[in-house]
């Protein structure tokens, strides 16, 4: 008897309005962009367990076809995803979102780079985290997540890490977004953005 393999479900994304009240940690007042401005997007997406799972992202409006047609890429391409929910689920902290693998975007947070204290993307809605652990943020000595650190060697490539011309970054650019595992001083391999920031 052949075996059959399962059939693998079709991408979805919808699209919905964003309350005050689904913000509770992630938003507050004087942030750059208010919940008016956002939209819940729920994806599709293969996991590390090659099984089709549904997550969240909260993005900016202006953004959604761009985002929908980045992650129909990924899913098309079975990139894996650890998880994907709002940064909410871990009380707006970036810290603990990074420390459990999660892909998000919204966070009404400061940048987390040198200089002038300035808004994050992710303030605006116009940045995705993408597996924090296998593509971590680096700055100086310090590895962010620091489970990310078994992840530093770059060239040596596995499942879910952004590189470049692998899948994964090539969905982005072909939106139009921007990677922040180009930077030289401080690369953020999870880092995508509308902007460049």
């Amino acid at each position: 008897m052949l075996a059959v393999e399962p059939v693998q479900p079709p991408f979805v994304a919808r699209v919905s309005a964003v309350t005050r009240s689904q913000l509770r940690y992630s938003y507050r007042p004087g942030c750059p962009v208010g919940p008016a401005r956002l939209r819940s997007l729920r994806v599709r997406y293969f996991g590390f367990d090659n099984r089709a799972h549904v997550g969240v992202l909260i993005v900016n409006a202006s953004v959604t076809r761009a985002v929908v047609m980045v992650f129909r890429e990924l899913y098309a391409a079975r990139f894996p995803i650890r998880r994907m929910e709002p940064v909410e689920a871990f009380r707006g902290s970036d810290d603990r979102s990074m420390a459990a693998d999660n892909t998000s975007a919204f966070n009404c947070r400061y940048a987390v780079a040198p200089g002038a204290k300035h808004w994050s993307v992710h303030a605006y809605g116009e940045a995705i985290d993408v597996n924090t652990v296998e593509n971590p943020y680096v700055e100086g000595g310090l590895v962010r997540p620091a489970a990310g650190r078994r992840f530093l060697d770059r060239e040596n490539v596995r499942p879910g890490m952004a590189v470049p011309n692998g899948v994964l970054v090539k969905a982005f650019l072909s939106v139009g977004w921007k990677w922040g595992g180009r930077w030289t001083s401080s690369p953020d391999y999870q880092h995508f953005s509308a902007t460049g920031g």
